[in-house]
């Protein structure tokens, strides 16, 4: 299993606006190039997107400078967390806890729940 904070948001509906963000640090083509090698290396499969269609949006990042995070949501997901292929088979549930981010006090970034059978 590889979890963390990859600072890389590789697919067009893990950032707010993939047409405004192509060229922003986080989302940039080599970036996502690269990452996407990372990911192949070993067949890793993400687990947040094997319970999230890629078609719907993703976030576990909202920035600090947004007082109204939640409904203006410009998020990105920045933390993954990948299993190799014979984990996968045992996921049960993948979620980033997004009521986190409205915590006092909070980080910018939100836990992400991995749950293996």
């Amino acid at each position: 299993m590889l979890v963390g904070d990859l600072n890389i948001a590789p697919l067009p509906n893990d950032v707010w606006s993939h047409r405004q963000l192509r060229n922003t640090v986080t989302h940039t083509e080599v970036e996502v190039a690269l990452l996407n090698r990372l990911q192949g290396s070993l067949d890793w499969v993400d687990a947040l997107r094997a319970f999230v269609p890629e078609s719907d949006k993703l976030y576990t990042w909202w920035s600090y400078r947004s007082a109204d995070w939640k409904n203006i949501n410009k998020g990105r997901r920045l933390d993954h967390a990948w299993v190799t292929p014979p984990l996968s088979k045992r996921l049960e549930r993948a979620v980033p806890l997004t009521r986190v981010r409205g915590w006092q006090r909070p980080s910018d970034h939100v836990p992400v729940v991995v749950e293996i059978k």
